[in-house]
């Protein structure tokens, strides 16, 4: 049995890990659902399509989606590695194990999406398909304008995402129980009316590494979500085009106008009439309107202070970028962060109870 400290609801605080798996869905385009080591979800899904949806309700359909599950999960635990598959509707899943130490603890099923060039896909094994073929063609077409609006990206995007997602869950996940480990370590010490001496307990930390580790998870939060995120330099001037890139790789630099009229080797006079005929707004409105953008989204995925907001996105000190936002979104940065949250368990609490049973991947390894 895995103890009881590895079990994922015990490491993570889901009400924070389901705002971030919603944001994630969001960007990614993929629905997403969390499930602990024996398959049973332990967040609601994410974004989850209209077909699946009406998939799953079907009590005929419902098994095969189950087997989906159960066979992509145990090859994720098999790879240690996302799994990449189509579900008995050719459409692309992908299982996702989060493990410690070599333990598994849970996994993030994520999906839901068609291939653009399928033709790059064509490795991808369909791990279940129907017994009744003509009947699932016949529950298809009645679910056809569902599945044309089944979002769709390329192959290579997915493998990108999937990766991604591997490399930021189990990274939260490590550092999340780094923190806990810590806790415990100063409380068991407290409570035996020890002295508490870091080096003693930790040999090589401080108490400011210590202090760091919350920045570190926050950091890795805001690099992954804003480098992935769905927005992107839409220029159509290819004169452009070099400063467009750059403000979208550089989102933590304070980027100046000189510096972009350099990169795209014409005058900074040209570069900003040029810039308004683009836009429609000068270039320090617009960047400064980008990275409240940027800022709205950090403030609804993550707890990161104000101040670690506004050195994230390359403003010279936290009171100019409170002004900056207030500008345009008329209330300041921690009123906004305050009233997402509200709205976001007002609809938790309204929201109809998941459909979604427990996924029964795994039940093979778990068997005791």
């Amino acid at each position: 049995m895995i103890q009881e400290s590895l079990r994922i609801n015990k490491i993570l605080d889901l009400n924070k890990w389901k705002r971030l798996q919603d944001s994630l869905a969001t960007v990614t385009k993929l629905a997403i659902l969390t499930v602990d080591y024996k398959g049973n979800p332990v967040t609601s899904h994410s974004s989850c399509q209209a077909f699946c949806q009406n998939v799953r309700k079907d009590p005929e359909l419902l098994p095969y989606c189950q087997k989906c599950d159960s066979r992509g999960g145990l090859e994720a635990v098999r790879l240690n590695a996302p799994y990449v598959y189509l579900c008995h509707f050719n459409i692309v899943d992908i299982a996702i194990p989060i493990t410690i130490d070599d333990k598994y603890i849970g996994a993030v099923m994520a999906g839901q999406v068609k291939l653009s060039d399928p033709e790059n896909g064509k490795d991808l094994e369909q791990i279940v398909t129907s017994m009744n073929k003509s009947s699932h063609h016949i529950k298809a077409n009645n679910l056809k304008e569902y599945y044309d609006n089944i979002p769709t990206m390329t192959y290579e995007e997915v493998i990108k995402i999937s990766n991604m997602l591997f490399l930021l869950c189990n990274y939260i996940i490590e550092e999340a129980l780094n923190k806990n480990l810590l806790v415990e370590m100063f409380e068991k010490a407290a409570g035996n009316d020890e002295g508490i001496n870091i080096s003693t307990i930790l040999p090589g930390y401080t108490i400011k590494n210590i202090e760091s580790i919350k920045k570190e998870m926050t950091n890795a939060i805001a690099e992954a979500f804003l480098k992935n995120s769905n927005d992107s330099n839409v220029w159509t001037n290819s004169v452009l085009k070099p400063a467009g890139d750059y403000i979208y790789n550089h989102k933590s630099e304070n980027i100046s106008l000189t510096h972009m009229a350099t990169l795209c080797h014409i005058s900074p006079s040209y570069f900003s009439r040029l810039f308004a005929k683009e836009t429609g707004e000068n270039f320090s409105s617009y960047l400064a309107r980008l990275k409240v953008k940027w800022a709205k989204q950090l403030l609804e995925v993550t707890d990161m202070p104000i101040a670690q907001i506004s050195d994230e996105l390359g403003f010279n000190e936290p009171g100019y970028f409170i002004k900056t936002f207030k500008k345009f979104e008329e209330i300041t940065p921690a009123l906004y962060r305050k009233y997402y949250k509200e709205n976001q368990i007002e609809k938790e609490e309204t929201a109809l109870p998941s459909f979604y049973g427990p996924h029964p991947f795994l039940r093979e390894i778990i068997k005791q």
